[in-house]
């Protein structure tokens, strides 16, 4: 402990040192100039960007018949006004200094690095736009700007060995911050790729007729868990570190997470038993509970249904389970819908039979080659009871509609027809004031 102490601190002033060598050099007569050709640039440049970029970003909301991709690269471009001037007019000053004044390159030297530096970021800004995620692509930019700054300017082997000096040891493994470094950029180089390619298979799968949705989504979650594990194990190995030495360890941690985390676990062994036994699938109608939709996705811990109003509802994979679900399309598209209704006494049955089954097949959704049939179910107080049964093959499309469509076709083809539907009626009967009511 107390040699990797000592050797820390003398890379701490070995850096150190070379820190100072570097300020000294900034002290000399040419390189101050240069520091104030410098600071004049990057005020040129602010001024470009205050003068341009406004009007830039107006004439590119005025294009027409550009595509998105065209407009996105305009406008980062637009956004990084100043950097592209100050590169510019880096390069333009050496170019000046040394093929038109004729100086030395050491009378440049530092215009040079700063411009090398200022177009490393340039590019690694343009370029990292391509990442989706926005924290990722933060993070490759930060570390990417970083790199190159300590590449140009000459640090990085000083802060390479100054990191390295930074260490712990564990038994027959030194781990230092160099390391976790180097484990992280590896590592999350990998996870980047995993996604890629998880989000590559997932499409392939999804596009093959000859697997079922529920086994395609379950062979791209399989194929994105492996992905990812591969990335971790193999981002640690590019380091040094073996993550087999820690099975029994990741194996205790493993079973407490187990048990502090019960309902997450039992949600995706819940999602993985759904996608096997294929009882619900992406595009099925179902109902459960209050909740009536179509399956928009199905994931590793929840299902996600869409309602007719626009609502998505995430229902926890235990819950389709453990609860009573209604699929309305599980083994076909056909559904049957029952609307009550009644009749006066006076109209002839077998006439509001025919009506009612002629109106229902008026309507476009209602399926034809299974006919539309009605029965009465009773006789009630004022009226003749009656249940109309239709089918459709088109449950997404919401069942509330189509049954107020064979509402309203009901209702234009009795009044067509002279059929009269009831209405309860009472007999109000007032007696004098002077006449006791009548007993129980």
């Amino acid at each position: 402990m107390e040699q990797d102490i000592q050797a820390f601190l003398a890379e701490l002033q070995a850096f150190g040192q070379q820190l100072e060598t570097s300020g000294r050099l900034l002290l000399l007569p040419s390189r101050s100039l240069q520091l104030g050709i410098i600071a004049a640039l990057i005020g040129l440049a602010q001024l470009a960007r205050f003068l341009l970029s406004a009007r830039l970003h107006e004439a590119i909301r005025r294009l027409e018949g550009r595509s998105k991709s065209q407009l996105r690269a305009l406008l980062m471009l637009q956004r990084r006004v100043a950097l592209i001037a100050f590169t510019a007019l880096c390069w333009f000053t050496v170019f000046v200094m040394r093929d038109v004044m004729g100086l030395f390159p050491s009378r440049s030297y530092l215009l040079v690095v700063v411009g090398t530096i200022s177009l490393a970021w340039l590019l690694i800004g343009l370029t990292t736009r391509f990442i989706s995620n926005p924290f990722l692509r933060r993070v490759v930019n930060w570390s990417a700007w970083i790199y190159a700054t300590l590449y140009f300017t000459g640090l990085l082997d000083d802060t390479t060995q100054l990191l390295d000096s930074i260490s712990i040891q564990i038994q027959n493994f030194r781990l230092s911050l160099l390391n976790v470094l180097q484990a992280v950029v590896a590592t999350g180089t990998l996870l980047f790729l995993a996604r890629v390619l998880s989000n590559a298979g997932a499409r392939r799968l999804r596009g093959n007729d000859d697997i079922s949705p529920s086994m395609g989504v379950l062979l791209s979650k399989l194929l994105q868990a492996f992905l990812y594990v591969s990335a971790v194990f193999l981002g640690l190995r590019v380091v040094g570190f073996d993550p087999t030495g820690f099975t029994v360890l990741s194996g205790a941690i493993g079973v407490g997470i187990g048990f502090g985390l019960q309902k997450i676990v039992s949600n995706i062994v819940s999602g993985a038993i759904i996608l096997m036994d294929e009882s619900v699938k992406p595009g099925d109608v179902i109902s459960l509970g209050e909740t009536f939709g179509w399956i928009q996705s199905l994931g590793a811990r929840y299902v996600s249904v869409v309602t007719r109003d626009g609502k998505e509802y995430l229902i926890p994979n235990e819950d389709l389970i453990t609860s009573q679900v209604v699929n309305w399309s599980h083994s076909d598209q056909f559904v049957r819908l029952d609307i009550h209704f009644g009749t006066d006494y006076a109209d002839d049955p077998y006439l509001v039979r025919r009506t009612a089954i002629t109106a229902a097949k008026s309507v476009p959704r209602v399926l034809s080659s299974k006919s539309p049939v009605c029965h009465i179910t009773g006789f009630g107080d004022s009226s003749v009871d009656y249940v109309l049964r239709f089918w459709i093959v088109d449950p997404t499309k919401g069942l509330t509609n189509v049954r107020g469509d064979v509402f309203l076709a009901l209702w234009d083809a009795f009044k067509e027809a002279g059929i009269n539907i009831p209405f309860p009626r009472r007999d109000l009967r007032i007696l004098p004031s002077d006449q006791p009511p009548a007993a129980d």
